[in-house]
């Protein structure tokens, strides 16, 4: 029997995210001897304050069109071969309760310590063994495999996983690592940038709401022919809300978001009836039938007309709809990676095996999970497909 070198592993694994973990189970579970190298003191972090602390591990509605990347056609085979469904199996069988919220989102009853302790109670099974605390120092390549260099000694690897994530959330100890190993190794990125993540305007902007701060209101924002129906939420700094945050993962700068304030609502008709039956009535009393008080004065006075309903043309009833169902709206930029809750762009796809997630240039190296280019909708997406990569990858690393 051979004895394996001291600090010498079949795969080693860079974080122990839900990518990583997920990975490492897998791959430990096929015979693998496996390390995973975690900078944070504790694994899992992401997926410990994710949902309010109850992690929205997945969602039931998960289909490739959940996903933006360069190439739509690369998420297909790993969402496939391990699907929603493999997770919430592999949840059932650790009986952890959980619920639907809206839109197929699902979330544990209890802790989202519950999903960390089921990954590492599967990596346990693996054998896989895991250093916290620790800094990498370099990753290089040599004849036999992957040497690690670290502030805790040198390891070695015959595959070599890199699962660190992007740059969102910084002070959870986020950062561009996995791009720079990437680039070390000549694999080609897409430019990565903010997703997830509140809308700014400048200070004239923001005058012009500032007393909207606070408010909450369901509505359909889009750019271009991208839409989404969710809640917008007014703050000091712009616009937030489950709706924004998927919008912004689309919206580049210099673009306008158009958001529908009263979504389901046939404004114009009611708009007119108004004019028959309550002609005296200002527009700013009728929209307050729709949409929350404050909105409705603010959008009455993006409308030039006369005081009373009844001597509003056809012409500035239409201007009057516009302002609630087309309110155009210009950016000027985003709260960033400090609020991101993802990072669009990464490793080009194109550098990588669908099935395997192995780089093609360089054989044994993979890359799963935040760091590649593939970024989920809100809700449950970017852990499943953390999952699916990380089972993909542990399959054949």
């Amino acid at each position: 029997m051979s004895v394996r070198p001291h600090n010498s592993y079949d795969v080693i694994i860079l974080g122990a995210g839900a990518a990583g973990l997920m990975c490492a189970g897998v791959a430990g579970q096929r015979g693998r001897s496996v390390l995973l190298l975690e900078q944070a003191r504790a694994p899992g972090e992401k997926i410990r304050i994710s949902g309010g602390g109850r992690c929205n591990f997945t969602n039931l509605h998960t289909t490739p069109a959940n996903f933006l990347s360069e190439n739509p056609q690369f998420c297909k085979s790993a969402l496939k071969s391990f699907t929603q469904q493999d997770f919430i199996a592999l949840v059932d069988k650790y009986r952890i309760d959980y619920h639907e919220k809206t839109r197929g989102q699902l979330f544990c009853d209890g802790s989202s310590q519950q999903i960390i302790d089921m990954l590492l109670a599967e990596t346990r099974k693996g054998d896989a063994q895991m250093r916290l605390g620790v800094s990498i120092l370099s990753v290089n390549k040599n004849e036999s495999g992957f040497v690690v260099a670290t502030d805790q000694g040198e390891y070695r690897g015959q595959s070599l996983v890199v699962a660190t994530g992007g740059p969102s959330i910084p002070k959870m100890g986020a950062s561009a690592f996995g791009y720079k190993t990437a680039q070390h190794f000549g694999l080609k990125m897409v430019a990565p940038r903010a997703g997830l993540v509140p809308l700014t305007f400048d200070v004239g902007m923001l005058a012009q709401f500032k007393d909207l701060a606070g408010l909450a209101v369901d509505v359909a924002v889009s750019v271009g022919k991208t839409k989404f129906e969710e809640a917008l939420l007014f703050t000091h700094r712009g616009l937030s809300g489950p709706a924004v945050l998927q919008i912004s993962s689309y919206w580049r700068d210099g673009q306008d978001v158009v958001i529908d304030m009263a979504p389901d609502v046939d404004v114009l008709a009611g708009l007119k009836q108004a004019r028959r039956e309550r002609p005296r009535q200002e527009l700013a009393t009728v929209l307050t039938e729709l949409l929350p008080k404050r909105l409705a004065h603010m959008a009455a006075d993006r409308v030039a007309g006369p005081p009373r309903l009844a001597d509003f043309s056809d012409k500035v009833l239409a201007t009057a709809v516009a302002a609630v169902k087309e309110w155009r709206v210009r950016p000027n930029g985003t709260e960033g990676y400090r609020t991101a809750e993802v990072t669009l762009g990464g490793v080009d796809t194109t550098e990588l095996s669908s099935k395997t997630f192995e780089a093609k240039s360089v054989p044994g190296l993979y890359f799963i999970g935040e760091v590649v280019d593939v970024t989920g909708h809100l809700g449950g997406f970017n852990f499943q497909w953390a999952w699916s990569s990380g089972v993909a990858a542990g399959r054949f690393a």
